[in-house]
């Protein structure tokens, strides 16, 4: 039986969009630093569509994917592609966060304008539909464009969507948030290797469930995603991973908010282990997980097995006080040592997510809590955030129904500008702590010691270095977050935010040789330093004796420690955790 030959093309064009610097240029590199897992899983549905023949045995779907972080996006080009297509197509804008709502309005405009069908979806549409009592004014904005909007997750869902696109009968609103599908047997996240060579490591993701049980306020996975966990099977996973294997792709980062509580999480980690003990299939993995993970029976060390030589850990605050107002109850600042040391134990590097702006913070208490944090916890990497009211956060929606004013610029919704008003530090009190806190955690004196701690516990020490540069050097030098950062910065004259002028070639191209010069200039100068500092500890000799970080968990701490005795919470939490402890040594 012969398979009836494509008598038509439809063009399918999945982009994740970048959001507008400052000066309106797109933030944009030719290495970016961090894979889009929404790109991936959308290019997975579509590829299973392709192959499906959902349009027909005479429709041939034809995939374009393009991270705007490191592709530039051509409006006028992706018109051209899909008219000599035949004209049948869906431009997709995928994973569309609050920040970057903006641009992907902007990308749609002329696309609309040339009849061109687009869809955007992402956490800004779902979160904005899954929380607040009307549809929100640039949601309905982007309907009276013409542009359709994507609610929930896509799968079993994304043939409906390109039959409506071939048919031109696409809906102003596709809204799944009541109806989350499940994830076992549906098609996996995948991106061809050219895709991901354009990222920093080569680097792809995926996700290996959705959902996250807790109840932080300021989260918007929760409300998005669901508070019961969906998860891929241990063949899916195994099936993706072995599919990038073979096209040379072995860095992985698993994106689910809170692995620990993924319910196959074991069975996942017993496929990598087979490929990387048995079959020795050399594969790494980056994986975010909860602070207490260490609680559970034989995580750690079966991750370390499985590959993970990084995690990423919301470690948020130390202050219980302010854990307590984010409804993030499960963070206890009496497990972060042994957490900590536990992910070290197997040689696995940690990084934790920092939060700046919480009501009882002030520039002097932030600065503190930085000090007791290079002092006590091991932590290598730590990154800040500013506190910020997301859109399908608990947070956002308690201040919208209260009235209260927020930024409306929602480009500037990348949590390092303020976008709410502090209880006590003005607008500008709270940028500049935000600012300051990258060079007091990665001051000289503190990059040291992590080092020292690095030859402790065994990292390798010229990787620690390189990784501690790259958080610090972008917030720094590109005034940019680490995660949104990349390798040399690009910017195109015409591709500035509309309502700001396009400068003259004269001005434009002097302006941007002038800064990338300059740039260049202060990161050399830094990663001198790094490396002077670098090569002090290295001639270190023997090593240094460890400092309180690096000492064994014991319950005389509770008493010593700053980290419990900073606050009055924090006295509280550690004299509840004393007395527990006595009690169970009880006869």
């Amino acid at each position: 039986m012969q398979t009836a030959l494509a008598t038509r093309v439809f063009q399918l064009v999945l982009i994740k969009p970048s959001h507008y610097d400052d000066d309106g240029y797109v933030i944009q590199w030719i290495r970016s630093s961090i894979p889009s897992n929404t790109l991936a899983a959308l290019n997975g549905l579509a590829l299973d569509c392709a192959q499906r023949k959902v349009l027909g045995a005479d429709v041939e779907i034809r995939i374009t994917v393009q991270d705007e972080t490191n592709t530039r996006i051509r409006p006028d080009e992706i018109v051209r592609l899909i008219r000599a297509s035949g004209g049948r197509g869906l431009v997709g804008l995928v994973g569309v966060q609050t920040n970057q709502y903006p641009r992907a309005v902007d990308i749609a405009r002329p696309l609309r304008a040339a009849g061109i069908p687009v869809c955007i979806g992402g956490f800004h549409v779902s979160g904005c539909i899954a929380m607040l009592p009307e549809i929100a004014p640039e949601l309905r904005a982007a309907m009276d464009l013409g542009i359709s909007l994507f609610a929930g997750e896509a799968e079993g869902r994304f043939d409906q969507l390109l039959r409506d696109a071939d048919r031109g009968t696409l809906k102003p609103l596709y809204n799944f948030m009541q109806d989350l599908p499940g994830l076992e047997g549906a098609p996996t996240p995948y991106l061809d290797a050219a895709v991901v060579q354009r990222t920093v490591g080569t680097r792809t993701s995926f996700d290996a469930g959705r959902g996250c049980p807790f109840l932080c306020s300021f989260c918007t996975i929760i409300n998005v995603q669901g508070r019961k966990s969906r998860a891929r099977s241990a063949d899916d996973v195994e099936r993706l991973v072995r599919a990038n294997l073979a096209q040379g792709v072995r860095n992985f980062f698993i994106t689910d908010d809170n692995l620990a509580r993924n319910q196959n999480w074991e069975a996942i980690f017993d496929r990598l282990i087979h490929l990387r003990e048995v079959e020795g299939e050399r594969l790494w993995v980056v994986a975010q997980v909860d602070t207490m993970v260490h609680r559970i029976r034989g995580f750690i060390e079966k991750a370390a097995r499985a590959g993970v030589n990084r995690v990423f850990i919301g470690l948020e605050n130390i202050n219980p006080e302010s854990l307590k107002g984010a409804q993030k109850g499960q963070n206890r600042i009496t497990e972060y040592r042994a957490m900590l040391q536990a992910w070290h134990r197997v040689g696995t590097l940690t990084y934790a997510g920092y939060i700046l702006g919480f009501p009882g913070d002030t520039p002097e208490s932030i600065e503190r809590d930085i000090g007791i944090i290079q002092r006590e916890l091991p932590i290598d990497i730590l990154e800040f955030f500013i506190l910020t009211p997301l859109p399908g956060s608990a947070d956002h929606k308690k201040l919208h129904l209260a009235g209260v004013p927020m930024e409306r610029d929602l480009n500037r919704y990348d949590v390092v500008h303020v976008t709410t008003r502090h209880a006590t530090m003005s607008d500008a009190a709270l940028l500049g702590i935000y600012r300051k806190a990258w060079d007091l955690y990665y001051s000289p004196e503190h990059v040291a010691r992590v080092l020292r701690r690095t030859k402790r516990w065994g990292y390798d020490l010229a990787n620690m270095r390189a990784k501690l540069f790259g958080f610090h050097a972008p917030a720094r030098v590109e005034r940019v977050h680490p995660l949104e950062g990349g390798i040399f910065r690009r910017k195109y004259r015409r591709d500035r935010r509309p309502g700001m002028p396009i400068e003259s070639p004269a001005v434009f191209y002097w302006r941007y040789g002038w800064e990338t010069a300059a740039k260049a200039v202060r990161f050399g100068a830094m990663w001198w330093e790094y490396w002077r500092i670098y090569r002090r500890v290295v001639r270190g000799g023997a090593q240094a004796e460890p400092d309180a970080a690096m000492l064994p968990v014991e319950t005389g701490e509770l008493d010593a420690l700053e980290l419990f005795t900073h606050t009055t919470a924090a006295r509280t939490v550690a004299g509840h955790r004393k007395r527990k402890l006595e009690a169970a040594a009880a006869p």
